[in-house]
């Protein structure tokens, strides 16, 4: 690539690939994945470690207005330091859940998310990236598979970790998801215009990591 920035965004529902296929693209392009979700994480890690709990409290804005999150070589930086492991534990699982339904907490993070797309080049993955964080992106994806092929690789990954569930109870769950996505008031999931539709159903991943990458290095 000749271009001095570039920036990718992929939306789409719950089980399409999207990380797998944002993650893959950023290697092959040598440019930062930018986990939406880590960034919660990092936050929640931060509040934790302060003993300060996730609801909206001037302790909460004061380490807000005093954070710094940025990505580098897969890696993800919470105020100069590498977090990449230290946020991955269900106690901050839980405190990234509860942070990212605060709407002050959403708003400073899509601020930080566009500071970090507007200085290089970027694939991001989310709900309404090219909606909201990034609609000047070079290259949009609404990426998508049927719920039952997305059910079917959710399925394989959860008993793959040894959990107790059923086909049936994931299809319901995706499709639960699928409709509160769609249907919720504040940036609800979809196709935005300009956006490239990419059904994965029955695609490998080489494939299509390989459909993005020709549309980038044209």
């Amino acid at each position: 690539m000749d271009r001095e920035k570039i920036r990718i965004a992929i939306d789409g529902p719950s089980g399409a690939g999207k990380s797998t296929i944002a993650k893959a693209v950023a290697k092959e392009l040598n440019i930062d994945y930018i986990d939406t979700g880590a960034m919660y994480r990092a936050l929640g890690y931060k509040l934790a470690g302060k003993g300060i709990p996730a609801i909206e409290s001037p302790e909460l804005l004061e380490v807000l207005d005093n954070t710094d999150i940025d990505f580098s070589e897969g890696n993800i930086i919470l105020d100069g330091v590498v977090v990449n492991d230290k946020i991955r534990t269900p106690e901050i699982s839980k405190m990234a859940s509860d942070v990212s339904a605060i709407p002050i907490v959403r708003k400073k993070l899509v601020a930080l998310q566009q500071k970090i797309a507007g200085n290089k080049s970027v694939i991001m993955d989310g709900r309404d990236i090219a909606e909201v964080v990034i609609p000047d992106a070079e290259y949009k994806y609404f990426m998508t598979a049927s719920a039952e092929e997305r059910a079917e690789r959710r399925y394989k990954e959860l008993i793959a970790k040894g959990e107790d569930v059923t086909f049936e109870k994931v299809l319901s769950d995706i499709e639960k998801r699928d409709y509160n996505d769609s249907h919720r008031a504040a940036s609800p999931l979809r196709q935005v215009e300009g956006a490239q539709l990419l059904d994965t159903t029955g695609m490998s991943i080489e494939e299509v990591v390989n459909h993005i990458l020709e549309e980038v290095r044209k």
